[in-house]
């Protein structure tokens, strides 16, 4: 059992330092992005496309800001479901930390990216008639930053380097809890269990792991890649957990409820369409022997 707290604890530290620089230059990226300031971009015809193309970038800002627009009716429902489902909050900074796995973050990205414009376009194929709003937003709303955080106010040092550096130690140390308990259960019961129960549950594992994506909380991506990494998960049944995980973006809806119905439908709509992409994932990987 030492052993493997030992090299759970060895194997967070060495990605440490590249998690770190990582979100140092997201924070550099989104000092240089208007995301609201912008939005008129989201209103025409690659309005789908621009917002998956948003969603992709390893922050659940863009899906706050989004959240934020479709509740003034600034955005088409199409566009915030296309910014949700490629939406993988802290999983490419984690596979590109790893490095063991980065090899999935291209398939990743482009099956994420293919869902989200596809269900995108379909849903506002599906309801031609939704009216855009036509509202100045306010300066509270202007801005899109990491998880939500708000840099008014916030010297360079802070938001370049100590802002990084916690919201870094705070996905460390979610790594390190799972890869501990994750090292555990791999000693205890052994691969070859692991990888009987992996081929027994490819239509089970996209559920699951869709509804832990809808956990409105960084760990629940942190979950769903580092189970992948350790083998635990099939690759669809990541997909499908991380197409799910629109970040805050729900929270963002909730908070509103005189559209209770509407976000409710919106979340099931997620879970559905994420799990769905999973299980064809898994099926096609099945048909061709890859698990």
């Amino acid at each position: 059992m030492w052993d493997a707290v030992l090299d759970a604890l060895l194997d967070t530290l060495k990605i440490f330092p590249f998690i770190f620089v990582i979100y140092v230059l997201i924070e550099l990226l989104e000092h240089k992005t208007s995301f609201a300031k912008d939005h008129e971009r989201l209103q025409g015809r690659l309005a789908p496309l621009i917002g998956a193309a948003t969603g992709i970038i390893p922050q659940c800002g863009f899906s706050v800001m989004a959240a934020k627009l479709y509740d003034k009716g600034l955005i088409r429902t199409g566009t915030l479901l296309a910014v949700f489902l490629a939406t993988s909050d802290e999983a490419l900074i984690i596979l590109l930390s790893d490095g063991s796995r980065a090899y999935v973050i291209v398939p990743l990205v482009v099956i994420k990216m293919i869902v989200a414009v596809a269900v995108g376009y379909g849903a506002n194929f599906i309801l031609p008639h939704e009216r855009i709003a036509v509202a100045p937003l306010s300066e509270e709303d202007i801005h899109a930053f990491s998880c939500g955080r708000e840099h008014d106010g916030k010297t360079e040092l802070k938001v370049f380097l100590i802002d990084p550096l916690l919201h870094s130690l705070k996905i460390t140390l979610y790594l390190l809890i799972i890869n501990v308990a994750l090292g555990c259960i791999i000693a205890a019961i052994g691969e070859q269990a692991i990888s009987s129960l992996i081929i027994g549950g490819p239509y089970l594992q996209p559920l699951i792991s869709a509804a832990v994506g809808l956990i409105p909380n960084c760990a629940s991506s942190v979950i769903i890649t580092d189970t992948y990494i350790n083998n635990f998960i099939t690759f669809g049944s990541c997909v499908a957990g991380l197409c799910a995980n629109a970040g805050l973006g729900f929270v963002v809806l909730l908070k509103n409820p005189h559209k209770l119905k509407r976000n409710i439908l919106l979340i099931v709509a997620t879970y559905v369409i994420s799990a769905a992409a999973g299980i064809i994932i898994n099926c096609i990987a099945l048909l061709v022997g890859a698990i």
